[in-house]
């Protein structure tokens, strides 16, 4: 069928991305197999705060920002061959604003 006209081939009316998981049929054993983008990062900021060992954690937002930030804009200019006006637009962006990321990464 056609892309245009395809219906997503998803289970329920979540947005694909949180229903992002690993296939446990394939590959070796991997602590996030079968688990959600969200189910991952909630495992790693669980394992976190234990290793904090009862400190606090100083700047927990910009610290999981930067985490997940920079291979998101990776993988998004890859995916559009470089293209940062396309990349902007699938991250919902403006060019601007993906160039300063980029920078701040040091992905420029």
């Amino acid at each position: 069928m056609p892309r245009r006209t395809r219906e997503p081939d998803l289970a329920d009316d979540r947005h694909p991305l949180s229903a992002l998981a690993v296939d446990p049929e394939n590959g070796a054993d991997d602590p996030g197999r079968g688990a959600s983008l969200a189910e991952c990062v909630e495992l790693a900021l669980s394992r976190y705060f234990d290793l904090l060992d009862g400190h606090s954690p100083a700047a927990l937002y910009e610290l999981v920002m930067r985490e997940v930030e920079a291979p998101l804009l990776r993988t998004v200019l890859a995916h559009t061959n470089g293209n940062q006006c396309r990349a902007a637009e699938l991250l919902g962006i403006n060019r601007g604003t993906l160039r300063k990321k980029l920078k701040q990464h040091e992905l420029l």
